[in-house]
């Protein structure tokens, strides 16, 4: 099962907190997966899709529980992908036209409603509830293992805008994006997705993500870090390489017993730890020397070469 499957899933059997928070999931889960057809006169039918089974059966039960409306499920199974398809049927009957206005989805003057119908969202727990009805109809989050990234598709601006806004409003910033024939609202950052879980309900997948967010944070530390060692680690043996150079310079103008003590045991030393850092030298040295001393005849060898070579 894919994460958003399971976020589905999830939200389908989340509690609704009020008596208006069904009908809040439901109008949103119609404005999105619903298409509205005028049958004769001034009377409507309706068919809705998708492609998941509790979503179908969130669906049924709402119009049934909500409006007492009749319907017809037709399962279907696509043959490109080999999936079932949910299509639920609402055939033209006398309720059906005030319970589309109860919902929002016809306007006051006949119309179809572009926004979300203000009504539907006075409370904050009405507004999380509208917020699950948009995600269960065309919402889509990447597994966490991979990007973050989620996204829920509309039909148009203002309902993109009107998502954006009611997430806003709990401080989740999400940005809109124009496509061929939709809007999508989405959200890039992990905690935004997971502020958003956590305020839509599916509390069991925001707790998933936070446990991912986590392991992403401790891995790109730890690579972090281990990169920065392999930088120093490469950093100090080029630094060896060019020391051993400026010290064979050294040797053949000046000769080993002309330098002083200091020099003469800096040269074994480096000689003999070809790979080892100025600190591991320094410990190494009787007495033991700090980096600094140590860095200190490091730039008395590399003075020394380059006036022999300069000379030469």
């Amino acid at each position: 099962m894919s994460f958003t499957s399971q976020v589905k899933d999830e939200l389908a059997h989340a509690p609704a907190i009020c008596s208006h928070c069904e009908r809040a999931t439901l109008a949103a889960l119609i404005r999105i997966e619903g298409s509205l057809f005028l049958s004769g006169s001034g009377r409507y039918r309706m068919e809705i899709t998708t492609d998941s089974a509790s979503v179908a059966r969130l669906i049924i039960r709402l119009l049934h529980s909500q409006y007492d409306v009749k319907t017809e499920l037709t399962v279907r199974r696509s043959v490109l992908h080999k999936t079932p398809n949910y299509l639920i049927e609402i055939p033209s009957q006398k309720n059906l036209e005030p319970s589309l206005r109860d919902l929002g989805i016809l306007a006051a003057d006949g119309g179809i409603e572009m926004g979300i119908d203000p009504r539907l969202v006075t409370k904050s727990c009405c507004a999380a509830a509208y917020m699950r009805g948009a995600f269960l109809g065309s919402g889509f989050i990447s597994n966490p293992k991979s990007d973050f990234h989620f996204e829920i598709t509309v039909e148009n601006d203002a309902l993109a805008q009107g998502l954006v806004d009611l997430m806003a409003e709990k401080d989740i910033h999400a940005k809109i994006m124009q496509r061929r024939h939709s809007s999508m609202v989405y959200l890039k950052s992990g905690n935004a997705i997971m502020e958003f879980l956590a305020f839509v309900g599916a509390h069991q997948s925001a707790l998933l993500l936070e446990q991912e967010r986590v392991v992403k944070s401790v891995r790109n530390d730890v690579n972090r870090q281990i990169n920065a060692e392999v930088a120093n680690q490469q950093k100090a043996s080029h630094a060896a390489v060019d020391q051993l150079f400026a010290i064979r310079t050294v040797l053949e103008h000046y000769g080993m017993e002309h330098l002083p003590p200091a020099l003469q045991e800096f040269i074994r030393l480096r000689v003999t730890y070809p790979d080892a850092t100025l600190a591991e030298l320094g410990a190494y040295a009787s007495p033991p020397l700090s980096k600094s001393a140590v860095y200190h005849r490091v730039r008395r060898i590399e003075a020394m070469a380059k006036e022999a070579e300069n000379r030469g």
